[in-house]
């Protein structure tokens, strides 16, 4: 068995996870995720953490184990959390600067590249 698709899933304080209709609904102060559980593995949501554990030892059946591990664990991080992408920018001559919901960045190219901010994300 995989070692980590048999670990448990910890469930924050403030995000709750809920089987419905073959799919997991996973809640937190970010927003709310829905993925539905893969037929060769089950998910079980208790003592507040989710278990994922598979119907059978056949291949598909292990590939999906660590899947289904995998997809719910970015869920709870995402709807508690988020994500966060960090940018490095090393060398003579290179820039960023914002400005309100633009980002130009100078990265030696006849012009700056100015990134606007899309919505539900924000560049710091």
């Amino acid at each position: 068995m995989s070692r980590l698709g048999k670990l448990p899933i910890k469930l924050n304080s403030n995000t709750t996870a809920r089987m419905e209709k073959g799919s997991l609904i996973v809640k937190g102060p970010k927003g709310e995720l829905k993925q539905f559980t893969m037929p060769e593995v089950t998910v079980k949501v208790e003592d507040n953490q989710a278990v994922v554990t598979r119907i059978n030892d056949e291949k598909i059946a292990r590939s999906k184990h660590g899947l289904m591990r995998a997809l719910i664990a970015n869920m709870v991080k995402g709807t508690s959390e988020g994500f966060k992408k960090n940018l490095e920018i090393n060398g003579v001559g290179y820039r960023a600067a914002k400005a309100g919901k633009e980002l130009t960045l100078t990265l030696g190219y006849s012009h700056p590249v100015i990134m606007v901010d899309p919505e539900g994300l924000e560049s710091i």
